[in-house]
Order: structure tokens, then sequence, then C-alpha cells
């Protein structure tokens, strides 16, 4: 999936962006932005592999919500 991708380069983007500078001092940020960044792709992922549509939706929402974490920080 196209968006599986992308999201895990926004991942590792993003654990290399907060690698340096003011993110590497602020730990509690940090660790909030990353594990939400990985949030995207894992829920993608699950979603995908789910046996029902019903539960394929409810993760990519859930991915959803993580990529506006992501975002909003």
């Amino acid at each position: 999936m196209k968006v599986w991708q992308r999201s895990k380069e926004l991942a590792v983007l993003i654990y290399k962006i907060t690698q340096e500078g003011l993110f590497n001092r602020d730990y509690g940020f940090k660790d909030q932005i990353r594990r939400a960044a990985v949030s995207v792709p894992s829920n993608v992922a699950e979603g995908d592999e789910r046996g029902s549509n019903k539960d394929a939706i409810r993760f990519f929402y859930i991915a959803k919500g993580s990529l506006a974490e992501v975002q909003t920080q």
C-alpha cells in the first residue's frame, strides 16, 4: 500500500529529525512524536491485515488520528 510506504518514510524522517537539536533535550516530546509517527504505518498495516472491512476502517481511522497528532506536534 502506498499510504503504508509513505507513512513508514515519515516515521523514519521523524526519528532522524528528533535525534538533533532541541528535540534531543525534550525527552517527553521526542518520545510522544516518535510514538505517534510509528503508530501511523503500524495501524495501516494492522488494518490491512484484518479480516473485515469494519475492522480495517477502524484501524485506518486510528492511523489518521495519529497522523493528525504528528502534524500538530
